[in-house]
């Protein structure tokens, strides 16, 4: 496996890139917006196609490279469901994975940092975000944080992992890039408390200064969605009540660019055709699924997602590749769903 480690020195941050073989898919946990360069130079340099970018939860001390690099390589933006951010292209709860070639993240909800936190579970090591840090645990003085949510978090789930399972953190100001299960029971000085009570009260009175550019650098994650009106203004977009009105007629597509187990938990619907977002590029080209189907067919292509993101590249790809007559549903089965349209079981 391919697994790299990369820091951030201005905020303390690690970044975490993934994949399990050179020129395959690749996945980055928290990654940070100005080393966004950097994250691509290395993409090219080891073959990698960036496929995921995940933000464990909504950053208050560095602005997320989730926008940026979806602009740039068209990759699918993953946070957990509680998540403040305006879009991103898959939300996660508790018990769902991430899945890319050779690799599968197992979500975990761990609150208490943030109400957005999430953990990952990659076989021997677990991605803590703020939950648990090395020798050290994430405030929990702002931004819905619960010292009692956290308590819950790390010594009923994360603690709970075998002992030697790698801990890597989102970030460490001291030099330390990994620890254990274990080691933290042991030596992390704010896990040797008695009580739940006790952790409430060591956390309620650290006294800690607020992250400096936090007023700014929260609203800016809080804004990482791709604009979907240019698309629209363009022609190439259907509100969803436009798309309800329009369900079952014999001249349109219905494309469902989710993976499969956004379909089963959330539902599709009815008549949808299949084709999962990171295969975009190959089913629109000459010989390719949706391409043919087109051609053969006659009928425009609709497409949509969860919220409306993975639509939006999707149609941009298809101009790309030729097919100028593709839409998708503006906000994706989230949007269809408040507007009322029917869903059947994925």
């Amino acid at each position: 496996m391919i697994f790299r480690q990369l820091f951030d020195s201005v905020s303390g941050t690690y970044s975490y890139l993934m994949a399990s073989r050179a020129g395959g898919e690749a996945l980055i946990l928290d990654p940070v917006l100005e080393k966004v360069d950097r994250y691509c130079q290395l993409l090219r340099e080891l073959d990698l196609k960036l496929v995921k970018a995940i933000d464990t939860h909504l950053h208050a001390d560095h602005v997320t490279g989730l926008g940026e690099l979806r602009d740039r390589t068209q990759c699918v933006t993953v946070m957990g469901e509680q998540t403040k951010a305006d879009v991103v292209s898959m939300r996660v709860s508790d018990g769902d994975k991430i899945k890319i070639e050779g690799i599968g993240l197992d979500v975990m909800y761990t609150p208490g940092h943030t109400d957005d936190s999430y953990s990952y579970l990659m076989g021997d090591r677990v991605f803590t975000g703020d939950t648990l840090l090395i020798r050290g645990t994430g405030r929990t003085d702002f931004q819905n944080g619960s010292a009692r949510a956290q308590y819950d978090s790390i010594f009923n789930r994360l603690l709970k992992l075998p002992d030697e399972t790698m801990v890597f953190p989102a970030h460490d100001y001291k030099g330390d890039t990994v620890s254990t299960i274990g080691e933290e029971r042991r030596y992390n000085p704010r896990l040797q408390v008695r009580s739940i009570d006790e952790y409430i009260e060591l956390m309620n009175n650290l006294k800690l200064p607020n992250p400096k550019l936090m007023d700014v650098v929260i609203p800016a994650n809080m804004h990482v969605g791709l604009r979907q009106d240019d698309l629209a203004k363009r022609g190439l977009a259907l509100t969803p009540r436009e798309a309800i009105a329009r369900l079952g007629q014999p001249d349109i597509l219905l494309v469902d660019l989710r993976e499969a187990h956004e379909r089963a938990k959330h539902g599709t619907l009815t008549g949808a055709l299949h084709a999962p977002y990171p295969d975009i590029a190959d089913s629109l080209k000459p010989g390719g699924m949706l391409r043919e189907v087109a051609a053969a067919t006659g009928r425009r292509i609709v497409f949509f997602c969860a919220f409306g993101e993975r639509s939006a590249m999707a149609v941009t790809a298809a101009k790309d590749a030729g097919l100028t007559n593709a839409v998708h549903i503006e906000g994706g089965i989230d949007a269809w769903k408040k507007a009322g349209g029917p869903v059947v079981a994925g």
